[in-house]
């Protein structure tokens, strides 16, 4: 495929690099500035107004359902430009729009797209995921979060959900969450499974943010006590629960890779600030430019890959597995690429001092690396289906195949 922008394509390129230029300087954080949670995510929410009425929010979305209604090239070219500007725009933003918007385009109903599709592209309705448990992480069918009806309900009734979800990124500060839970404990673990859409200031919905070793609270527990959930809430049929999570899944890998040029940022950071032994600059050191080389060849494979597959979506194919190789080459590329970083700027990036923003900077991403390496699919679970959906190696064994959730 040509990776150069064609007419229409730079003619769209140009376009978006002027809105932003003369809109996201208002809403760009500072060199390394920190946010408390409550601002950052009032911030996300008003830029992601201004992308909505900038005519900018969910590029590929069709214009009824208040997108731009253009192709997934358009997309990746603003994302591009986008990154140019430090934005917050974290999962408080991102869940909603590369997962809810996602799952909802395959499985939700016409009234279901009119209800979410919109607020969620103004910046109106937040989400979080509620997918992890304290038994079921890698193995996320392995949970049990229970959803049932009252004997006798008929379909248009509640249901009564009960269980405990962790690692619930943003949760505290999300309007919605993607639940999955377990409807049928008599079928084997990836059936008997649906998926709702859940508000998160329903009666008997618990946040408790975790304190993480950032000192930041990105994650949280959450606790689900008798939470009526209407079916009208309910996404895709009853048992469609491992497909939808699926769906969420896939858009979180392929999206996992960065669209800025974080290498080249690296290369610059390191050229202003360190040293070498011989008191020269460290990008005088062979092995710094090997490693910066290395890490450049990466990121721009993954790149490319990521094109490849959005392309492969916006034709209305399914990559499967192979998102999952975006994730983890992103995943192991960037903690990579930090630790050298952190290893080149020496004491001084363990110990910043208050107004060294792009120190502070380094440390923050450097604590957050490790999380990518298990979020979305830790790295073992990932390589496994590479393997066995991709190169067609031999799977795993499974004693637990076909054998029913309440007998395991």
């Amino acid at each position: 495929m040509d990776f150069n922008d064609t007419p229409e394509e730079a003619a769209f390129r140009a376009e978006a690099r002027a809105w932003l230029a003369a809109h996201a300087p208002a809403h760009a954080l500072r060199e390394g500035e920190r946010l408390e949670d409550a601002e950052e995510a009032r911030r996300g929410r008003a830029w992601q107004r201004a992308l909505y009425d900038g005519g900018f929010a969910g590029i590929t979305l069709p214009r009824e359902l208040g997108g731009r209604g253009g192709t997934v090239i358009e997309a990746v070219v603003f994302h591009e430009e986008e990154s140019r500007y430090n934005i917050p725009k974290g999962p408080y933003i991102t869940i909603g729009l590369g997962m809810a918007l996602h799952v909802l385009a395959h499985h939700g109903s016409p009234e279901q797209k009119a209800r979410y599709c919109e607020p969620t592209l103004k910046g109106e309705m937040t989400w979080c995921q509620l997918f992890s448990e304290p038994s079921a992480g890698s193995d996320l069918a392995n949970l049990r979060t229970k959803a049932a009806k009252e004997e006798g309900a008929r379909e248009g009734d509640e249901w009564v959900v009960n269980g405990q979800k962790v690692w619930s990124s943003w949760a505290h500060h999300a309007d919605w969450g993607l639940l999955v839970a377990r409807h049928d404990p008599s079928l084997p673990k990836h059936k008997g499974l649906s998926f709702f859409l859940v508000d998160m200031k329903t009666p008997g919905v618990e946040t408790r943010p975790i304190r993480q070793i950032s000192g930041a609270s990105d994650f949280n527990e959450t606790f689900l006590t008798d939470v009526r959930i209407p079916d009208a809430n309910r996404l895709g049929k009853v048992g469609d629960g491992w497909a939808c999570c699926m769906t969420v899944l896939s858009s979180e890998r392929i999206g996992s890779g960065s669209p800025r040029e974080a290498v080249q940022e690296m290369v610059e950071y390191i050229r202003r600030t360190g040293r070498g032994a011989d008191g020269g600059n460290a990008l005088d050191s062979a092995a710094n430019r090997v490693a910066l080389a290395q890490a450049l060849a990466e990121e721009r494979g993954e790149k490319y890959l990521a094109a490849r597959l959005r392309t492969m979506i916006s034709r209305g194919e399914d990559p499967g597995a192979m998102a999952a190789m975006i994730k983890l080459a992103y995943a192991g590329r960037n903690q990579k690429m930090l630790g050298l970083g952190m290893e080149v700027r020496g004491l001084d990036a363990l110990a910043a001092a208050p107004d060294a923003g792009d120190t502070l900077g380094l440390h923050y991403e450097y604590i957050w690396s490790t999380v990518m390496r298990i979020a979305g699919g830790a790295d073992e679970v990932l390589r496994n289906q590479i393997a066995e959906r991709v190169l067609g190696m031999p799977g795993d064994w499974r004693p637990d195949k076909n054998v029913p959730f309440d007998q395991l």
